[in-house]
């Protein structure tokens, strides 16, 4: 026997239904209004650290060590995107954290300012490191009031990739081409040993059969050597899941930086041994690091393989144990 339908029962489906679509409009304008909000903040950020980040461009676009800088930022635009379907839809403004990393980013851009005010003004170097770590400062601070804490966590390597913006600080370079140079030699004095070639050696300087070579501070590889570890990074955090084996693909980069080093330093010595001396004023010299850093890729690339051959190889494994 049929019934007709109960009508108060209807009658609160739609309520129920309306109420639904309401709090459903009302979250969808909340997440527009943050996101314009968000926006604005940005453009607003960008406008008052318009000047020092012009300046850092043309910096990075004249600095043989910091031309890499320029292409950071589209970097972590490009993994931002990748992981769009990830980022969390509900935002709840981080108040503590945005407060503690504005007054850092606010802190770092006056006492830049007190510098020069007080005729202290920091070389070009330093002057861009510290605008830059205020610039990310405000900028992450702005992360955490428009979007939260659960957003910049599941952002955070992208975000964090943009510490590659910061230019590397000269006592650090210095420091790292200083321990670059000596490794490379000890490296090269064993190739130069392993090839037959009579040498001499006082330090960093190798006397061959034909020709004088001391391992200089531009020999010290730094910049492919740098831009080699920041790839090592992004490769890791793409291809691979398991922590240790990225630990591994990063920490290789520091032997493969000074074999590379230490190898190009022979080629070039057996060069002038074989050819003559005025090898050492070739474009193998001059002009060859790109290609000793694409030799330099392929051991890089094979650890790669295999390392994302083994966890491919395990998590079919772990998926059979767990059913």
């Amino acid at each position: 026997m049929l019934h007709p339908p109960n009508k108060a029962v209807a009658s609160e489906t739609i309520v129920r239904a309306q109420a639904r679509n309401v709090s459903e409009s009302s979250a969808s304008s909340s997440r527009k209004m943050w996101r314009f909000g968000g926006a604005c903040f940005v453009i607003i950020l960008l406008a008052a650290f318009g000047q020092p980040l012009l300046g850092l461009a043309n910096y990075a676009a004249h600095s043989a060590l910091h031309s890499h800088i320029l292409l950071v930022p589209f970097v972590s635009g490009y993994l931002l995107y990748l992981r769009r379907d990830q980022l969390p839809k509900k935002r709840v403004a981080d108040l503590p954290l945005c407060i503690l990393l504005l007054a850092c980013g606010l802190g770092v851009f006056l006492f830049t300012h007190w510098l020069a005010f007080a005729e202290r003004t920091p070389t070009d170097n330093y002057y861009f490191v510290l605008l830059t770590i205020s610039f990310l400062c405000c900028l992450a601070a702005g992360g955490f009031f428009f979007f939260g804490r659960g957003w910049m966590r599941a952002a955070a390597f992208p975000l964090a990739y943009l510490i590659f913006m910061v230019p590397m600080p000269d006592a650090m370079a210095d420091a790292l081409e200083t321990v670059s140079k000596y490794a490379s030699a000890e490296v090269a004095n064993v190739l130069f040993h392993l090839s037959g070639t009579p040498i001499l050696r006082a330090g960093r300087v190798f006397q061959l059969p034909n020709i004088t070579i001391e391992v200089a501070q531009e020999c010290s590889g730094i910049r492919s050597s740098w831009v080699l570890f920041m790839t090592s990074i992004l490769a890791a955090n793409l291809f691979l899941k398991t922590s240790w084996r990225r630990f591994v693909l990063v920490a290789f980069v520091i032997p493969l930086a000074i074999l590379r080093n230490g190898f190009r330093i022979a080629v070039i010595g057996l060069l002038c041994v074989n050819l003559g001396p005025q090898m050492i004023h070739s474009v193998i010299h001059r002009r060859g690091g790109p290609v000793f850093f694409v030799l330099s890729l392929i051991p890089f690339l094979l650890l790669l393989w295999w390392l994302r051959k083994g966890e491919i190889r395990v998590r079919p494994a772990e998926s059979r144990s767990a059913s």
